[in-house]
């Protein structure tokens, strides 16, 4: 690719730091270098905040109804202009939220249009989403409504380390209702071809066991044997490399490095996501798998108690953008 991708960049729930990452993520040396940024948030609310940590604010702002520049000489901000006079930092406001859903929806719209190559996304805290009008539990199934995608799943990658979400922000009690059959090999099949998208050739892939010591036949538990089995089985006869279920507290450590599996399936929202963030939290990114645009996004939260104090680390911002980069060029598999 001879002409630098165009990233676009929401800035997240305004409350929390999701504003001072993006600012501190495009001005990184290491993002200027590998693509152009496309800012989508508030100018006003930016500029503040760049004033205020004495942070660059090397952006030309247009409005969202201008057209992108395919070769801009500056990093550009599209201004929404949503957000009133003054943001209290760390509050969940319905105002925020709904500010925070417009950002992406216009990422997204630019995306379809092939305006970006790519987008990554800020921090949105999940009440305040719903409380702004978004009925959905989070980025993951808002982008897939807003792309008309019926096939998702959220991924997770820290280096080397790969993980696949059966269910995401459930209840373990709802959770077990999930692990079925009829759910598991659709996300295997999602899984297998999205990797491949991204530079695997035959993705090798492990599923992870939903109860202690993978079940013990039936033992512990009757889901390995009744659901997980069945599925790989399945799978397997459809020429999918995919082996399991294996007992999560040996599967995640014993593939930190990626030497066993290009990918592993967590069956929820913990099993996958403590290993992440025990093995490296600050280069943790989200990956949305089955939609038609690219879409990363940082591994944290708002940090609502963090937001206003100019403290935050802008690593998970940075990594998100380098692997959206990557990812255009469809070298997952060498982004480690």
């Amino acid at each position: 690719m001879t002409d630098k991708p165009l990233i676009g960049v929401t800035i997240g729930d305004p409350a929390g730091i999701g504003s001072e990452v993006t600012l501190k993520g495009v001005a990184h040396p290491s993002v200027k270098e590998i693509c152009h940024a496309i800012v989508v948030g508030d100018a006003r609310l930016l500029r503040h905040l760049s004033d205020d940590y004495r942070l660059p604010f090397p952006f030309r702002i247009i409005n969202q109804k201008k057209r992108v520049d395919r070769k801009p000489t500056s990093p550009l901000l599209i201004d929404l202009a949503n957000l009133p006079p003054k943001i209290e930092m760390g509050s969940v406001r319905k105002e925020y939220g709904r500010a925070a859903g417009e950002y992406v929806k216009a990422a997204v719209s630019l995306a379809l249009k092939g305006e970006i190559d790519a987008i990554v996304t800020g921090p949105i805290n999940k009440r305040a989403f719903k409380l702004g009008g978004y009925d959905y539990s989070g980025h993951t199934d808002y982008l897939a409504a807003l792309t008309g995608s019926n096939s998702y799943a959220m991924m997770f990658v820290a280096k080397s380390l790969r993980i696949a979400f059966l269910t995401r922000h459930l209840s373990l009690s709802e959770m077990v209702h999930h692990v079925k059959k009829e759910k598991i090999i659709p996300l295997v099949r999602l899984t297998n071809r999205e990797m491949k998208r991204f530079g695997f050739s035959q993705p090798r892939i492990a599923i992870a066991a939903l109860n202690p010591h993978a079940g013990e036949n039936g033992m512990f538990g009757r889901e390995e044997v009744e659901e997980i089995v069945p599925a790989v089985e399945e799978c397997q006869r459809e020429g999918i490399d995919i082996k399991g279920p294996y007992p999560a507290d040996v599967l995640f450590s014993s593939n930190i490095r990626g030497e066993l599996f290009d990918v592993i399936i967590a069956l929820y929202h913990d099993q996958g996501l403590i290993p992440v963030k025990l093995y490296g939290f600050q280069k943790a990114v989200n990956i949305t798998l089955g939609l038609p645009i690219i879409r990363t996004s940082v591994g944290h939260g708002t940090a609502f108690d963090i937001a206003g104090k100019g403290i935050a680390d802008p690593s998970n911002m940075i990594e998100a953008i380098k692997l959206a980069v990557a990812m255009t060029g469809s070298t997952l598999s060498s982004n480690s």
